[in-house]
Parts: structure tokens; C-alpha cells; sequence
């Protein structure tokens, strides 16, 4: 590519086409899926009980070695990275279509099932993509494909969220109706295209990789029964602490983790051992990602990883309290959803740009720093607005500045992420460091409110602001005795 108008030549806007078509499902599983269920009289705790498709999400790293190394025996001719993306869309989309087709109110374990099929082959989709990029350009020139990359997430998560609670407002009342959600969903669909079109219309990227045709379907069986065993015994375990006892609830929920990952890996291994599934090939699919990891940065890789679970803490765990932070407040519900669903999104895309053209200008590193920097400062805005009258400028200009923010923040870390991944492991390490980057902060988030109780919530934004203080400590350690190395 050249430098000029480096946003708008043609493998960036294709990246912003196939980063729409990340963004577009995730919706439809969660919050818009959520509403309809609710229209369709589905009880509160079968609702939430949906959000379990969410662990496809958590959990694709562990068949990102399939897409990274197996070659569809279809579609051939577009290449490993095309036809794996072609396939996954065409799928995204029937599951889509299949979705509206049923009807929670009188079969709802159909809807359940085509949702549960949506969440894998978007989750499988956004491994696709996010290898797709990184073998697309090299690394000086992620910048501008991470930003137009976030910058398409965003726009479909527009409109997989207020778009669609928007036409379905258009085609229905208040009052339950099947055949306005079949519409909604048929619709989004058919927004899919798109993805398509950016699939067919790009180049295979020039990658020379050994791939394999080999028979999976143990390797894909051994998978499904370790995440199985992972989803049924934490489920099982409930947390014997009361709400305000939060330390100790938070060591229990660390455990139960802990417990539930091994669980997973004596499944794994009990597969290996009656000679269901090859050794060898779970040791070169799991354990050579990692050990390429380790020989390029060896005694550092610790530190990198420290990095990059922490990288997002400050954001992440203040993210969860803040619709609730605004009701309290007493802003209204149009209002949050005014600036904080509709415009925010546009802020996240400035930052995310400014992002990306920041890596691009200045290196990585640099612009890692100032997006820990700045998006940790961005909470004491909140801590700010806490103590601040009702105000819907000052609501404007807290919430405009936190998404800027986190989008330059986003975007940096993505291109750092890219930056450490092995061309060699592609989609396999990127699966890895992505479910790592959310781990922490996710566990922590879970504790939020019972924060907020006990300190109220301007101390509490004012804490979110420290915990990222120790991660600008680390990107300059980092940056002098552990530079990306692929």
C-alpha cells in the first residue's frame, strides 16, 4: 500500500467491510436477542441463561488450530483464509435465517439451538478475520487496518443493536409479534452480504503455511466435551458468599475458574489416553503456539502477558457500572441511549482512527502508552461527573471523551497484539492473547457493584483510574527489553 490516503485504499475499506461483519452477530445473540425474548414472555432466568452462547466467544482458542492448519475441502479455489471466511458468512447468515424462523414463545430450545450455532461460527468468524488481517499488510501498516477494522465493528454493532430495536419498533407494536422479529433477523441477514463481498473481492493473503486435510472430527468431539464439562461444573458451583463479602467471593470465583480449566484439561487428556484423539496432534495444535511464543521472547513473555491481561482493567471494569451510574445519576433512558449507544459509537470510531494514524506515525509502543494513559484518566472524568449537578452537557462532553478514548486505546493495543503474533500461528496465538486481554478485567467487573456499595461511586471511578497505573510501568519496561519480534 502507499502512504497516501492510507485509510482509504483498497485492503482498509475491504478490512472495514469484513470488521462490519464481525460486529453485526454479536448483537443478535446478546442484547437485541434479549428483547425479543422478553417481548415473547420468556422468564427472566431463562433469558440470562442465553448469555451461555457468549462462551463461544470465550472459548475459541480452542478451535482457532482448526481454522489455522486444517484446508476446507470446498472452496478451494479462494484460497485457506477465503474459504474458511466464505464459509463461516454463508453460515452466519442461515443461522440467521433459521433464528427467525422459530418462536421462543412456543419452541424456544430451537431458537436456543440456532442461537448457540450463530455465537460458533461468529466467534469463528472473528478468528478468520483477525488472522486475515495480519497476513493481509505488515506490521508498519496495522494501524490503519485495526482502525478501519474497529471502526466497521462498531458501525454494525450499530446497527445489529439500536437498528434493529429500530425497525422493530417500525414493523410492530408493544404487543408480541413473531412475524416482526422473523423480519428483523432476515434483515440482518441479508446485511451479511456485505462480508461477502469483501471476501470475494480480496486476495488470498501471500502466507505459505503447511495445511492439512487430515480427519478432525475426534479432534473437534475431544473440544466439544472439554467445553461441555467446563460450562456444566461452573455452572454447578454456586458462590456460597454473600454480596457484600466480596473478597471472598471474588477468591471463589478465581477458584471456581481454576477448577473449571482443569477439568477441562483432564477431559482432554482422558480423550488422549483411550487413544480417542492423537497426542501429537493436540501437542502441535495447543502446545507449539505457545512454545513459538516463549522462544521468541523467553524470559519476557511473562511480563508481555502480564501486559496484556491488564492492559484494558481500567476501562473495562469501570465499563460495567456505567448505564447503571447514569440511571442513578438520573439521566434519563432517551438521553443514554442518545449519546451514550448512538453517538458514542461515532466517538470510539474518531478514536480508533486517531489510533491507529498515532501507531502508524509515531510506532506502537508510544501509542499503547498514551491509550493506557488516557483512557485511565477518562475515569476520573466520572468520578467527576459523580459529584457533578445534573448536566447534559457535562454528560456529553464525560461520555464523548471516554470513547475516544477507549477507541485509541483499542486500536493500539490490536495492532500490539498483531505485532506478537507469529505469522507461523496466526489465527491460533491471536485467539490466545484475545480471550487472555479479558480474563482479568472480566472477573474483577463481576465485583463492580459490590464496589460501589461499599466506597460510592466517585471513589469508585477514582480506584478504576489507579488499577491502570501499573500498566504504563509495564509498556515502558516492556518497550525497552521486549520489542515485537515475529
Amino acid at each position: 500500500m502507499k502512504n497516501n490516503n492510507i485509510f482509504f485504499q483498497k485492503k482498509p475499506l475491504k478490512m472495514l467491510c469484513l470488521g462490519f461483519s464481525s460486529g453485526l452477530p454479536i448483537l443478535l445473540v446478546f442484547s437485541t436477542l434479549s428483547v425479543w425474548l422478553v417481548k415473547a414472555g420468556v422468564d427472566r432466568s431463562t433469558v440470562t441463561l442465553f448469555s451461555w452462547a457468549g462462551f463461544a466467544y470465550a472459548f475459541k482458542y480452542l478451535w482457532s488450530p482448526l481454522v489455522d492448519n486444517y484446508r476446507l475441502p470446498i472452496l478451494k479455489k479462494l484460497g485457506h483464509r477465503r474459504s474458511w471466511l466464505l464459509f463461516t458468512q454463508i453460515s452466519i447468515i442461515l443461522c440467521l435465517v433459521f433464528t427467525a424462523l422459530t418462536d421462543p414463545q412456543n419452541n424456544l430450545f430451537f431458537t436456543a439451538l440456532f442461537i448457540t450455532l450463530l455465537a460458533f461460527f461468529s466467534s469463528t468468524q472473528d478468528i478468520l478475520v483477525d488472522a486475515f488481517r495480519i497476513e493481509s499488510v505488515p506490521q508498519s501498516y496495522q494501524g490503519p487496518m485495526s482502525s478501519m477494522y474497529i471502526a466497521g465493528y462498531r458501525v454494525a454493532m450499530l446497527v445489529a443493536g439500536a437498528g434493529s430495536l429500530w425497525l422493530a419498533a417500525f414493523f410492530g407494536t408493544e404487543l408480541y409479534n413473531q412475524n416482526v422479529w422473523q423480519k428483523v433477523y432476515i434483515i440482518m441477514s441479508i446485511f451479511m452480504l456485505i462480508g461477502i463481498f469483501a471476501t470475494l473481492s480480496s486476495s488470498e493473503p501471500k502466507i505459505k503455511k503447511k495445511l492439512t486435510t487430515d480427519n478432525h472430527i475426534n479432534f473437534l468431539i475431544t473440544i466439544l466435551f472439554s467445553v461441555i464439562s467446563f460450562i456444566s461444573i461452573y455452572s454447578l458451583l454456586d458462590n456460597p458468599f454473600e454480596k457484600e463479602q466480596v473478597f471472598l467471593s471474588f477468591i471463589f470465583s478465581f477458584s471456581r475458574m481454576v477448577i473449571c480449566f482443569i477439568s477441562a484439561f483432564l477431559i482432554f487428556n482422558l480423550f488422549i489416553l483411550i487413544g480417542f484423539t492423537s497426542k501429537k496432534k493436540i501437542t502441535k495444535s495447543y502446545l507449539s503456539p505457545i512454545f513459538n511464543f516463549l522462544d521468541r521472547y523467553g524470559k519476557f513473555a511473562f511480563l508481555i502477558l502480564m501486559l496484556i491481561s491488564l492492559y484494558r482493567i481500567a476501562d473495562v471494569v469501570m465499563g460495567v457500572m456505567a448505564n447503571i451510574f447514569y440511571l442513578e445519576k438520573g439521566y434519563r433512558i432517551s438521553e443514554i441511549a442518545t449519546f451514550s449507544k448512538f453517538f458514542g459509537v461515532f466517538a470510539t470510531i474518531l478514536g480508533g482512527f486517531i489510533g491507529g494514524y498515532s501507531s502508524y506515525k509515531f510506532g506502537t509502543m508510544k501509542a499503547l502508552f498514551f491509550g493506557a494513559l488516557i483512557a485511565a484518566a477518562s475515569n476520573l472524568l466520572f468520578a467527576w461527573l459523580a459529584v457533578s449537578p445534573i448536566s447534559i452537557n457535562f454528560l456529553i462532553a464525560v461520555i464523548t471523551a471516554d470513547n475516544i478514548s477507549s477507541g485509541f486505546a483499542g486500536a493500539a493495543f490490536v495492532i500490539y497484539l498483531s505485532g506478537l503474533t507469529s505469522l507461523k500461528f496466526t489465527a491460533t496465538q491471536y485467539a490466545l492473547f484475545s480471550s487472555i486481554m479479558l480474563f482479568i478485567p472480566k472477573l474483577i467487573a463481576g465485583y463492580a457493584g459490590s464496589w460501589v456499595d461499599v466506597m460510592g461511586y466517585s471513589y469508585f471511578f477514582s480506584l478504576t483510574a489507579l488499577l491502570g497505573l501499573p500498566v504504563l510501568g509495564l509498556i515502558i519496561w516492556i518497550s525497552k527489553v521486549a520489542p515485537i519480534r515475529n
